[in-house]
């Protein structure tokens, strides 16, 4: 019967392997959801400052500090599905290349250059 209990582990190490990859699959698509809805949000921050400015003027402080809170809440919790998914591809000894399968938005705030100025010579 040792043959048997061979056969069962094997069974039982597939099964696993294959409930890792699901878990893995949902967890990397719940973590594209919630970057998803970050970008929404800053997305939504950027067309109030847009439209603002287009009408003369600056985004209300109120309307400004809600958006705000809405962009790093959703980015937060991308955030912390992204390094739960990470841990998850480290665990399952899956790891990728960062943002190979995932978002390209930069994690860190782009710094911007100033404006060219013309200057005659």
């Amino acid at each position: 019967m040792a043959i048997w209990d061979k056969v069962k582990e094997g069974i039982d190490k597939a099964g696993k392997a294959a409930q890792d990859v699901f878990d893995e699959g949902k967890l990397r698509l719940d973590a594209y959801r919630a970057r998803e809805q970050a970008d929404k949000a800053a997305e939504a921050l950027g067309y109030a400052v847009f439209r603002a400015a287009d009408a003369g003027g600056d985004l209300a402080a109120d309307a400004r500090d809600r958006l705000m809170a809405a962009l790093r809440a959703q980015d937060e919790e991308a955030r912390r599905m992204e390094t739960e998914l990470a841990a998850a591809r480290a665990a399952n000894g899956t790891m990728e290349p960062p943002h190979a399968a995932g978002s390209a938005v930069p994690t860190a705030p782009v710094q911007q250059s100033a404006p060219p100025t013309d200057s005659v010579s």
